[in-house]
């Protein structure tokens, strides 16, 4: 889906409109909150969010992983699997799941560690448990109470921050700032703050900054011409990235979030990029999503995160250690 507009100003009368919708919305958020959720026998870390979108969640639960991976504690990634059609519990196999089956993110996830997809989060991580899991990280879920978590994250993007500040539909919110901002022991913000979102967060919540850097593959894209497309919540910060990286942009284009490509539009992006003497570069999200044919002939830029003070996320995790269950 392709966000509106006003989702990102303040001002236009829709935002106006729709507020008694959003104050149902929020409403219907909270009462659900209030559910009781399964406790896990294991450590549940949370990556979510306050706004629907992206905002890095994904990455963020990435480098946790293999930060849990280097303590030599078996975690196991969980999402729902947006975009994909199993309802789940499945653990994720790339060699026979594609995104229409299971979302990009777990695709991506399932590089690095063991990943399920459920649309129960309670059901995802028994079935995870059952799987070995001795620690779950969870890539979204802030708002769904069916697993009580132990480390909540509110992910932020610097550049977007909360939006208009309004709840959906006349915002991006999923429910109102303060109310995700009290089930998290932390904030982590990417980027800079573009928008003053860190004002609007309880005084003593902790702050944690990180910032996207593009992957070793982007070196090699230096002084070239690059026509860049992507379907992320952001495509923005995609292209600004790229120039950053020193790539000259012959040529962009912004689709929806997790779009879906077919064998035409990718034709007709490669015509694009060959009229521009251009090589044609996408994300590692959007790469997932192209028909497997058209894969070769496609660069990626990757990209990390780097934490301005890595020892703030390494002294989160250590009060988690004392949970991990022994293997038997």
């Amino acid at each position: 889906m392709r966000a509106p507009a006003f989702w990102a100003g303040s001002g236009g009368v829709m935002p106006l409109l729709l507020a008694p919708f959003s104050a149902l919305y929020a409403q219907a958020t909270a009462r659900r909150m209030t559910r009781p959720g399964w406790q896990a026998p294991v450590p549940v870390i949370c990556c979510g969010n306050a706004t629907a979108g992206g905002a890095g969640k994904t990455t963020v639960a990435m480098d946790l992983g293999r930060r849990l991976a280097d303590r030599g504690v078996a975690a196991h990634f969980l999402l729902r699997g947006y975009g994909g059609t199993l309802k789940g519990p499945v653990r994720v196999d790339p060699a026979t799941h594609d995104s229409t089956m299971v979302g990009d993110e777990a695709l991506l996830l399932a590089e690095v560690r063991p990943t399920w997809v459920c649309a129960d989060r309670a059901a995802g991580a028994q079935a995870a448990v059952a799987g070995n899991a001795r620690a779950i990280v969870m890539d979204d879920g802030l708002q769904n109470p069916g697993l009580i978590k132990d480390l909540s994250l509110l992910v932020i993007d610097g550049s977007f921050g909360f939006g208009n500040n309004r709840v959906i539909p006349a915002g991006p919110l999923r429910e109102p700032v303060a109310a995700a901002a009290s089930r998290c022991q932390a904030a982590v913000l990417i980027g800079e703050d573009e928008t003053g979102a860190l004002d609007l967060l309880p005084p003593g919540l902790r702050v944690l900054r990180a910032r996207l850097v593009p992957g070793p593959e982007a070196a090699m894209l230096r002084g070239q011409p690059v026509y860049a497309f992507c379907g992320i919540a952001n495509p923005r910060k995609f292209f600004a990235t790229l120039q950053e990286a020193g790539a000259v942009l012959a040529g962009r284009e912004a689709f929806g979030d997790h779009y879906q490509y077919d064998a035409d539009e990718i034709q007709e992006l490669l015509a694009q990029a060959d009229a521009a003497r251009a090589q044609l570069v996408t994300t590692k999200k959007d790469f997932v999503r192209i028909p497997a044919q058209f894969r070769s002939r496609v660069t990626v830029v990757t990209v990390g995160l780097e934490w301005a003070e890595s020892a703030q996320i390494e002294s989160l995790l250590d009060p988690l250690a004392g949970r991990v269950p022994i293997p038997a």
